[in-house]
C-alpha cells in the first residue's frame, strides 16, 4: 500500500486509518508504509499491541533494527498518555524532517469505559499536529471491532484505506467526536467514600485518601501515585472551580481502583492534559501529570462543572 497522499511529498500533518482483517491485510497495510518511511530517511516509530508488534518485526527482518518499538498496551493504557507520553516525545526527538509513526491505539479487548476516551484521542491528534511533518498511521481491525467504532474512525480520520483503496472521508468532523464523547461518567457505587473539601482540607484530603485507598488493596508506590494526582486535582477545584469541590474513591472493580474529584469550572481546550508543557506553564500541567500517572482518566466537563475521575491498577 502506497499513500496517495504521499508523506515524502506533503507539507503538514497526514493521518490516515487504515482497515484491515487478518494478519495478511495487516502487513500489506503497515509494511510498505515503514519502508517507504526508512527509504525516504524519515524516522519510523511503530506503537501497536505486542502480538502486532511481534509480526511487524518478523516480516521487516534487518529493518526492523531502524524502527523504535513501543508496546501500546502499556505505553498506551491510558489514551490520555499517548500523545504526550509516546507521539509526541518520537515527533519532538525528530524536528529536523518529517516523521512516521504507526499508532493502534484502538484494539479488541479495549473496554467501554476505556474507549470514549480512545475515541477522542483519535480526534485530538488532528489538533495536536496541526501544520507538523508527520504521519500517524492508525491500523483498526474491522473483524474484532465493534462497527460503532469504525464508523468514529472515519469522523477522526480525513484520509481512509482498504486493502489497495484509498479516499478521503466525508464524515471527518474531529471535533463531533470529541464532543459526542464528553458524555456525563456512569454513577459511582452507593456508597462510595465520599469527602466534600475546600482549601483549609487539602491535608486532611491527601490522608483520607491514603486511608482508603491502602484498605483497596493500592501497592504503596500507586498509593503516592494518586495523593499526588487527588492533590493535583483538589488544587485546580480550588483555584478554577469554586474554591471548593467532591471527592470519591471506590473499589476494587476488576482489579481497579477509581477515584474522581468534582468541581466548578470548565476545562475549555480539550488538549489540555494532553500536550507537553513548559516548566513554568501552569496552564494543563496538572492534567498532564495525571495523564501520564494514570491507568486510565475519563473527563466530563461543561457549564455546570467538571469531573476527572482516574482509575488505577491494584
Amino acid at each position: 500500500m502506497t499513500l496517495t497522499t504521499d508523506p515524502t511529498t506533503t507539507r503538514g500533518f497526514v493521518h490516515p486509518a487504515l482497515f484491515y482483517s487478518g494478519t495478511a491485510e495487516y502487513l500489506a497495510g503497515c509494511v510498505p508504509f515503514v519502508r517507504a518511511g526508512l527509504t525516504a530517511g524519515e524516522p519510523v516509530a511503530i506503537a501497536v499491541p505486542p502480538e502486532n508488534l511481534g509480526v511487524l518485526a518478523g516480516e521487516l527482518g534487518a529493518d526492523a533494527g531502524q524502527v523504535h518499538f513501543v508496546d501500546m498496551t502499556q505505553v498506551g493504557r491510558n489514551p490520555g498518555r499517548i500523545i504526550p507520553g509516546v507521539l509526541r516525545p518520537f515527533a519532538d526527538e525528530h524536528r529536523d524532517g518529517r516523521v512516521r509513526i504507526i499508532g493502534e491505539p484502538i484494539w479488541p479487548g479495549r473496554s467501554s469505559v476505556e474507549y470514549p476516551a480512545c475515541a477522542q484521542h483519535e480526534a485530538l491528534i488532528n489538533h495536536a499536529f496541526a501544520g507538523r511533518d508527520v504521519t500517524i498511521l492508525c491500523p483498526y481491525d474491522v473483524a474484532g471491532l465493534a462497527p460503532s467504532t469504525v464508523r468514529d474512525a472515519a469522523v477522526t480520520h480525513p484520509v481512509l484505506i482498504s486493502g489497495d483503496r484509498e479516499w478521503a472521508s466525508d464524515e471527518f468532523r474531529p471535533d463531533d467526536i470529541v464532543a459526542r464523547y464528553n458524555e456525563p461518567l456512569p454513577a459511582p457505587p452507593p456508597g462510595a467514600p465520599t469527602r466534600r473539601f475546600d482549601v483549609d482540607d487539602l491535608p486532611g484530603l491527601r490522608r483520607f485518601v491514603i486511608t482508603e485507598s491502602s484498605r483497596l488493596g493500592l501497592s504503596a508506590d500507586r498509593r503516592d501515585d494518586l495523593e499526588l494526582m487527588v492533590n493535583e486535582l483538589a488544587t485546580n477545584a480550588v483555584r478554577h472551580g469554586g474554591g471548593a469541590g467532591v471527592l470519591r474513591i471506590w473499589g476494587p472493580e476488576h482489579t481497579t481502583v477509581a477515584c474522581e474529584v468534582e468541581s466548578g469550572g470548565q476545562i475549555e481546550d480539550p488538549l489540555s492534559g494532553r500536550i507537553p508543557v513548559g516548566l513554568d506553564d501552569d496552564h494543563g500541567r496538572g492534567l498532564l501529570l495525571i495523564n501520564l500517572l494514570a491507568d486510565l482518566v475519563r473527563v466530563h466537563t461543561g457549564p455546570e462543572g467538571t469531573t476527572v475521575r482516574v482509575y488505577l491498577l491494584t
